[in-house]
């Protein structure tokens, strides 16, 4: 039985991803003290955090980003008491890799993120198949906790404990 060009299962699928996220909506259902607190002080913050500045947002926004999910990486840095930050590259504490960087090199940079601990940030995981299958397969085989954020996937390069939230 097709509905508007969409089977049945596959629109049921549909419906079962989006309530898998809905359940962390608000940190609900979050047993990560860690994830918790990203949640509530970093991705629900409606504004930037109080005098951290404004330079990662600037250069994302400048980068084409959407507002809300350059204030909430700009957010996240702080919340992980991170000092500093890079873009399509490996370096410092948090390492965004936004839509233009290439798939094929997704990878080299995970291995690299994780050799010397630095919180990676793929953005757009999503953004085609290959991407996506490429993305997955990191989500699989990383070692610590992993938040999918849908627009961005954090791999967090620390002690915690392996987990994957999708939010």
């Amino acid at each position: 039985m097709k509905i508007s060009g969409r089977s049945l299962r596959q629109r049921l699928q549909l419906l079962g991803d989006e309530l898998s996220r809905a359940k962390h909506y608000r940190g609900y259902g979050v047993h990560s003290p860690f994830v918790y607190g990203l949640v509530r002080k970093a991705f629900m913050c409606k504004g930037l955090i109080e005098g951290t500045g404004s330079a990662l947002y600037d250069e994302l926004r400048a980068n084409g980003m959407a507002e809300k999910r350059a204030r909430q990486l700009h957010n996240v840095l702080q919340y992980i008491e991170g000092g500093s930050y890079s873009i399509n590259s490996v370096e410092g504490d948090l390492s965004i890799l936004l839509a233009d960087f290439p798939t094929e090199q997704l990878r080299e940079a995970y291995e690299r993120a994780k050799r010397e601990k630095v919180t990676l940030v793929i953005s757009q995981p999503y953004l085609n198949r290959d991407r996506q299958n490429e993305v997955r397969a990191l989500m699989e085989c990383h070692g610590s906790t992993t938040v999918d954020n849908h627009a961005y996937i954090l791999f967090f390069n620390n002690r915690l404990p392996k987990q994957h939230y999708r939010l």
